[in-house]
């Protein structure tokens, strides 16, 4: 039972005793009830009542703050890795800016400047790394060099700097007086905070709202939000979640004045100190100092995800733990020398929330109608205010603003158990300043109990990648290969037997573990009906197979799936392996609210896939089964079931999908035995495997777009180039479509395009900035090396005066930048273009 900070009996309180306590008359209905008082909770009621949204309650179980965030550090900066997540930082910073103005609440918000400090070669490619990715937003950032750093923080031992990543605007804000702030607006726009008022109970109705039980009285709330902090478990398990969010012990110190910092005319940047992982701070005439332990040191509070939190535990602190940080106190000692000298007046040990990739969960919740989360904010001060306006946005027009799967709660699944969240949790926090390269993974947890039925037989045999959960082949081995996983921020030893898999691809035959993708079926008397509302496209006839894509009301591309009709009413439904649950709360959503006869169903972890990729691949299975294979009996987009000779399978879904060649899907139980039965029937057309990283510079070469770098929640699909899979004129009224019709009218103000581009030793992955005559015009979206033709190549976002083929462009590449063209796509034909060539030329 979650109860808060203060215990209550609700059958001793009535309406006339609930006001006394709280101030105000109880309501008994709200629009949304957002649970949680700290800034992030508070932040969406105060949006949401800005946003014109009538009926907006907070319920804080004893006082606002209570939690993490009266006790946080406070920082604030403009820089985030992720390309969305900048967007977040970037509005709280402008929100922070004019909030006292708006509200007249003080909130403390001072702004030095952050310098992120490199002091060795790679962190140096590192900041370059990350200038690439920033040239094309509005933050203001700057790769300076150590006089620079010097300048903004004169306290330094510059014995090791090399450079900096200077971010103007960044510094800190008091976390208490932001909340208030926050609060005072939420109130100023109508919203009810009411507290103590500890939530006892939820309760969902037949119509998909909730009652949200508390000791003064029962509200009906259409939406719920969670945004309890470390107390999400407790409020999730009131309707059977368990939500992946566990405290984490950090700790900062706070000196006495110091003379050298009380001497100086303005105040001190704040400093990150990378190889020391700890940032350091001023804090009235003293310093702030706050260390990230590595794994085997730092703390988890375990204790609460087997017992939950304690009920008195609001405004408390964990004993503090100094030898615990003293590596860190002694590095930061030999960068900060004035330290060495300095007092302790007061160390702060509290809980923060982690999940396990330490990025919060943010959205609506797949398995529970209108019940959403904001929750596992390890940096909760930064994310509030955008995160308020994000969620507000979403909540009040039906979709995301812009694209932020990463943070979406429904990138977890049953596979994430307690044990691989504390592992996660642990790693993650003693990683927090460890270099981030790009195709970054990181090992601990895994695997987890999601694995295919081919893992244990490639596990040895590949550097794996990990995918929701599942283990993949990135590539594969081969004696004399350097083995291993070896990021760089340049070519590295995976560069070469990747080229070898897509030569093998392109002139033999591979096979590759496509498992992890996210598969549903969907049939039922309205099957045809809902899915022709929700796709773009029109719905294949039996056996067919086609691409389509759901879109959001304004005309984003929400999702791109493969469906297939094994039967009539009866479709297959195949997405990426990230969006999984993303996908299926969307449908299932409007199944529910269409009022569609229709039974939907995951079955992701009970079919495995293959794929048989290349010129060879239908010889292959033409010996293992007595259907058809030939390119007249089975077509590009036919699906079948047929038997495969040398398997325990009485049949398999086989689908010619062109450029993946072949997909066979069967019980995950019996991978392994087609696999082995493929491999052996392929010896003497030089059958081998192949991973997602070949697959991905394939992809390219054949001007494939991927959902989540061509094509998301910040795309429409005219300008993605994927008119010939949208159906304007199809009789159904699908989500989207008045919109991609005002979008045609009104004409396109950018496009993907193709580029291709002489590189050195680095090749394009995605989201570096494009660069004409001086002026940053876009941003690549994927890249990768063509081993087909040579040379790198992307996709990128051009305006339509740079669009034409032949014109020259730049792409940034760590700091430099490399003339880039664009061409006519795609570099490389598609199976079954080539299959038609040669056919015709055979005829001729």
């Amino acid at each position: 039972m979650y109860w808060g900070h203060v215990c209550f009996q609700p059958m001793h309180y009535d309406k006339l005793t609930s006001k006394s306590l709280l101030g105000k008359r109880w309501k008994d209905t709200a629009d949304t009830v957002v649970i949680g008082g700290g800034c992030v909770g508070v932040s969406l009621a105060y949006h949401l009542a800005k946003g014109g949204m009538k009926d907006v309650v907070l319920l804080e179980k004893s006082e606002l703050t209570a939690g993490s965030t009266w006790h946080a550090a406070g920082l604030t900066t403009y820089y985030h890795p992720g390309i969305n997540l900048k967007k977040v930082h970037y509005y709280s910073i402008k929100l922070y800016e004019s909030l006292e103005a708006e509200t007249g609440q003080a909130v403390g918000f001072h702004q030095p400047g952050s310098v992120r400090i490199a002091s060795t070669p790679v962190r140096v490619d590192e900041l370059k790394y990350q200038m690439t990715r920033t040239h094309w937003h509005p933050t203001p950032q700057f790769l300076i060099g150590p006089e620079k750093v010097q300048e903004l923080f004169p306290l330094l031992n510059m014995d090791k700097v090399i450079a900096g990543l200077y971010t103007p605007g960044d510094g800190h804000i008091d976390p208490y007086s932001l909340t208030m702030a926050l609060a005072a607006g939420a109130r100023m726009y109508g919203a009810q905070i009411y507290n103590p008022a500890p939530v006892t109970g939820l309760t969902p109705t037949s119509d998909g709202k909730w009652d949200v039980q508390t000791p003064h009285g029962t509200i009906r709330a259409n939406r719920i939000v969670n945004a309890t902090g470390f107390w999400a478990r407790e409020v999730g398990k009131l309707i059977g979640f368990e939500h992946p969010t566990i405290p984490v012990h950090h700790q900062y110190v706070v000196t006495s004045t110091l003379p050298e910092v009380k001497a100086l005319k303005r105040e001190l940047a704040v400093i990150r100190d990378l190889e020391g992982s700890y940032y350091l701070r001023q804090e009235r005439d003293g310093l702030l100092f706050g260390p990230y332990e590595k794994m085997e040191k730092m703390v988890l509070q375990d204790s609460w995800v087997r017992d939950g939190v304690p009920p008195g535990f609001g405004k408390e602190l964990f004993e503090s733990d100094l030898d615990r940080i003293m590596e860190h106190v002694e590095m930061a000692m030999e960068m900060v020398p004035v330290l060495k000298n300095a007092d302790i007046i007061n160390i702060v040990s509290g809980p923060i929330t982690y999940t396990p990739d330490l990025l919060p969960m943010v959205g609506p919740h797949h398995g529970a109608r209108n019940y959403w989360t904001a929750i596992g904010f390890g940096y909760g001060v930064i994310h509030a205010g955008g995160i308020g306006k994000f969620l507000s946005d979403w909540i009040r027009t039906g979709e995301p603003p812009y694209d932020l799967i990463e943070c979406d709660p429904n990138r977890y699944g049953k596979w994430t158990d307690v044990p691989y969240m504390c592992a996660k949790a642990r790693e993650s926090y003693g990683f927090n300043n460890v270099v981030g390269y790009p195709k970054e993974e990181r090992f601990e947890g895994r695997p987890t109990s999601r694995t295919s039925g081919l893992y244990e037989l490639l596990k040895d045999k590949a550097s794996m990648g990990f995918h929701a959960g599942w283990e993949q082949p990135h590539w594969f081995y081969k004696p004399g290969d350097d083995t291993g996983y070896k990021p760089s921020f340049h070519r590295t030893n995976w560069f070469g037997p990747v080229g070898r898999e897509c030569k093998l691809v392109m002139e033999k035959v591979g096979v590759i573990d496509l498992t992890p993708f996210g598969k549903f079926t969907v049939k039922g008397k309205d099957s045809h009906k809902l899915l022709d509302r929700l796709f773009a496209n029109t719905m294949p006839k039996v056996g067919l197979t086609n691409i389509s894509h759901m879109l959001t009301p304004t005309g984003k591309v929400y999702a791109e799936v493969t469906i297939t009709q094994l039967a009539p009413g009866e479709f297959l439904l195949i997405t990426g392996s990230g969006s999984e649950l993303h996908d299926l709360r969307w449908i299932e959503r409007e199944a529910v609210e269409g009022g569609y006869d229709v039974d939907i169903s995951n079955v992701t972890d009970d079919i495995g896939v293959l794929g048989v990729a290349g010129p060879n691949s239908r010889k292959v299975l033409q010996k293992l089964t007595d259907e058809d294979m030939s390119d007249a009996g089975f077509k590009f987009l036919h699906c079948k079931s047929i038997k495969l000779a040398g398997t325990p399978l009485r049949a398999i879904r086989i689908s010619y999908t062109g450029e993946l060649g072949w997909e066979l899907y069967m019980e995950q139980k019996n991978l392994a035995a087609v696999y082995k039965a493929i491999m052996e029937a392929g010896q003497s057309e030089g059958i081998d495997n192949f991973g997602t990283y070949a697959m991905a510079s394939l992809r390219l070469e054949k001007g494939f777009r991927g959902w989540g770098a061509e094509m998301n929640c910040d795309t429409n699909p005219l300008e993605a180039g994927l008119d010939y899979f949208i159906k304007l004129n199809k009789p159904a009224d699908f989500i989207g479509k008045a919109a991609l019709q005002e979008i045609k009218a009104k004409g396109l103000k950018r496009k993907l395009c193709y580029i291709t581009m002489d590189t050195d030793d680095i090749d394009p992955e995605g989201n570096e900035t494009v660069w004409h005559n001086g002026k940053v015009v876009g941003n690549t979206t994927s890249g990768a090396y063509s081993y087909s033709t040579q040379q790198s190549l992307a996709f990128a976002y051009l305006p339509m005066e740079l669009c034409s083929i032949g014109q020259k462009v730049e792409v940034e590449l760590l700091g430099r930048k490399y003339t880039a063209m664009v061409v006519q796509e795609p570099l490389v034909l598609t199976e079954p273009t080539r299959t038609r060539i040669i056919n015709h030329f055979t005829v001729i």
